[in-house]
């Protein structure tokens, strides 16, 4: 084989590994191109298919509408529950026993409690009761139970965006506290010593304040109030009538009147010691100068020389 020859027989060989080769590239990339759609639909499945947990909606719909942005649903809204409620009963003491107790074995306490008793029959007991929220109809159905209810009221309010707004405030300001720190940490003088020392008690105390308004929102939130009010079969709970008319306003103006002559008297009781005090001393002088002046002789007063009469021009 002389050397034309050879090198046709290496170009041949070349060309066939070329060609081996490209083939094997070409299998491999349908082969992972392949498996890239083997596996597409496998993660698209639980999407489509399958159904998403709350907690997969709640993060979807905080990450289509931004990261910063607070969940609106309405199981995670900041509310305070205030509810007013009068149950008649036949024993106050009795129910107002039970109330505790219901309150207390949910978590709650109670907040005050104002008795009066005027027998069984006219007792009375009001009750300000703190429960958690998430219990505050339950309880409220409880107490209704004790005995007839007569009235009830229940108010809400929602500070939702007053707690995300204090949120944003305390982590700006927390971050303000700490770039006070850092300064104070690089002052180098006394002036900017006590400046910045100033600076970041200040920030530190509108910190503290923010974050003693979002404890007392977070109490209010978590604990709702309820104010019970128990009476005796025969407590009478009417509102007192205004009252009107001629002889009323009569009254009213003679207890004013007495009212003021009272004030009138006690401040004259109260001056009369300085009077006497004072005025004695001040009468028996004016009563000696005045004695001095009679005694004195009067100088007799000089009649003025006549003028001569003016005559007449001829």
């Amino acid at each position: 084989m002389d050397g034309h020859d050879r090198r046709r027989w290496w170009a041949a060989v070349g060309l066939v590994a070329l060609l081996a080769v490209g083939g094997c590239s070409a299998d491999g990339g349908d082969g992972g191109a392949q498996d890239s759609a083997a596996v597409a639909p496998q993660q698209e499945a639980p999407a489509g298919g399958a159904k998403a947990g709350p907690g997969a909606d709640a993060g979807g719909a905080r990450s289509g509408a931004g990261g910063g942005s607070p969940d609106l649903r309405v199981d995670q809204r900041s509310i305070i529950y205030t509810g007013t409620m009068r149950v008649r009963v036949d024993d106050v003491d009795a129910a107002a026993r039970s109330a505790v107790t219901a309150v207390t074995g949910v978590g709650g306490f109670v907040g005050g409690d104002e008795r009066s008793s005027g027998g069984t029959a006219n007792a009375r007991a009001e009750l300000q009761l703190r429960v958690p929220a998430e219990r505050f109809t339950a309880v409220l159905e409880e107490l209704a139970r004790l005995g007839r209810q007569e009235q009830r009221a229940i108010r809400t309010e929602d500070v939702t965006e007053e707690t995300v707004d204090l949120d944003a405030r305390i982590a700006t300001q927390r971050a303000r506290v700490e770039s006070g720190r850092k300064l104070l940490a690089r002052a180098t003088s006394i002036g900017d010593l006590v400046t910045l020392e100033s600076e970041v008690a200040r920030r530190e105390a509108d910190l503290a304040s923010l974050e003693a308004k979002k404890r007392r929102l977070a109490d209010l939130t978590a604990l709702s109030t309820i104010t019970v009010t128990f009476v005796g079969p025969e407590a009478d709970v009417r509102d007192p009538e205004p009252d009107t008319g001629f002889l009323v306003g009569l009254r009213g103006g003679w207890t004013a009147f007495v009212a003021s002559l009272g004030v009138l008297l006690t401040v004259l009781g109260a001056l009369l010691p300085f009077a006497v005090a004072i005025g004695v001393p001040v009468a028996v002088l004016l009563t000696v100068l005045r004695r001095r002046r009679r005694r004195t002789p009067t100088p007799p007063v000089s009649a003025p020389p006549p003028v001569p009469a003016a005559r007449s021009a001829p």
